[in-house]
């Protein structure tokens, strides 16, 4: 097919239902969501090349496939952090999912649940972290932030252990707010506010407007009630990340926390072999290898090119979670041949979500899995443990 008939074939599905891919969902989310929110979601730092390159690096990578293999069974449960769960993906800490929609965090937990997968929960996150517990029975993990008020930090630990987390994951990579230059552009704050610059791309989409009319309830749910300044409908995102974030942080911290929390702990927003050789030790049991999705240091390398290189440094001390640029199953299969324990997934269920609320996301992960299972049984094994270098290569290592 050329180009110029792939074009002519371009959908424009309307409805999650009608999407029969990642992009779909995106197509349907650019829609429905007003210009400022949906580049919020879509938009990288600086020249969004990192936020470009997580998602082509998968391309340098051929899948080998093993024929006559007997794939009647498919089986695409593995086990991550000491849990079962039924798909080798999980759902990323995204900030403030009322943003895409009104049914916000909770769709995308109980969505998570059916799936048997984890949910991960922002520091962050427009619910709190008691309501998620209580809305979802599956797995879950709290993104959690060393903030310079440690007090914070120590109560959301607490917190975590009296609803029954099963896990922390600890961002590292946000010392400062990366450069985004689509929301300066587009105006993008947080609570969102009708100005002269924005009112036009609001004023199109009638049904987020209303929706947020009748279904206000902006906040940072986990910590508004420590800082006071969040109830200032003028102080950005990226201003209140930049006055809590503390650029002190090290490895004493990480070990502090560790100590706090005396369950699995994730590091997320590795993106070095030196790095994750330090880990070893530091109280961690996995490593998200992760660039913040291409939102914080443009010019940082792709997740998929490093997971090779930390699995032979780290052996099975560590479990490897590839976060970054997954927006199909083969990314997935690519991503645990290379030495992954499972991936993450954010702007996917992100775009499900802006596109149809809970059955949005239901959909989103619907697709990821349905291809998971297709791509197995194509390049000939039955279950994601059967996965091993020998079906990936890179086409520059021959």
């Amino acid at each position: 097919m050329t180009d110029r008939e792939g074009k002519g074939l371009r959908r424009r599905p309307r409805t999650p239902e009608q999407c029969f891919s990642t992009e779909d969902l995106r197509r349907v989310a650019r829609r429905r969501l007003p210009a400022p929110i949906f580049h919020y979601i879509d938009g990288g730092a600086d020249d969004e090349v990192s936020l470009r390159r997580n998602t082509l690096a998968f391309d340098d990578y051929d899948l080998l496939a093993n024929c006559l293999a007997d794939v009647s069974i498919i089986n695409t449960g593995t086990t991550l952090l000491g849990r079962r769960i039924g798909v080798p993906f999980i759902i990323a800490p995204t900030g403030m999912s009322r943003l895409f929609h009104h049914d916000a965090e909770l769709a995308v937990a109980r969505a998570a649940a059916r799936l048997e997968t984890f949910y991960s929960l922002s520091t962050l996150g427009s619910t709190s972290l008691e309501e998620v517990a209580a809305a979802s029975e599956g797995p879950k993990i709290f993104q959690i932030y060393v903030l310079k008020d440690r007090e914070l930090t120590r109560e959301l630990v607490i917190r975590c252990k009296a609803a029954g987390y099963d896990a922390l994951c600890l961002t590292i990579d946000t010392p400062v707010a990366g450069n985004r230059e689509r929301d300066r552009t587009t105006g993008m704050a947080m609570p969102p506010r009708f100005t002269l610059k924005s009112f036009l791309s609001f004023a199109m989409r009638p049904r987020w407007a209303l929706n947020l009319l009748l279904h206000p309830g902006f906040e940072l749910a986990n910590v508004a009630h420590r800082v006071g300044a969040l109830s200032d409908s003028l102080v950005s995102v990226i201003d209140y990340v930049n006055s809590q974030m503390d650029r002190s942080l090290n490895w004493n911290d990480v070990e502090w926390l560790a100590s706090e929390w005396s369950g699995p702990l994730i590091l997320k927003g590795v993106q070095s072999v030196r790095d994750a050789e330090r880990a070893i030790g530091s109280g961690i049991s996995a490593l998200m290898l992760s660039n913040h999705g291409g939102r914080q240091l443009d010019g940082a390398i792709a997740p998929i090119d490093l997971v090779r290189e930390v699995r032979a440094a780290v052996g099975d001390r560590l479990e490897l979670i590839l976060d970054g640029g997954v927006r199909r199953g083969t990314h997935v299969l690519k991503a645990l041949a290379l030495g992954a324990d499972a991936c993450s997934i954010g702007r996917p269920y992100l775009y499900g979500l802006a596109a149809g609320g809970e059955r949005g996301v239901d959909r989103a992960l619907s697709i990821l899995k349905t291809e998971v299972e297709r791509d197995l049984a194509l390049i000939g094994c039955r279950s994601v443990k059967e996965l091993n270098s020998h079906h990936v290569r890179h086409r520059g290592r021959r």
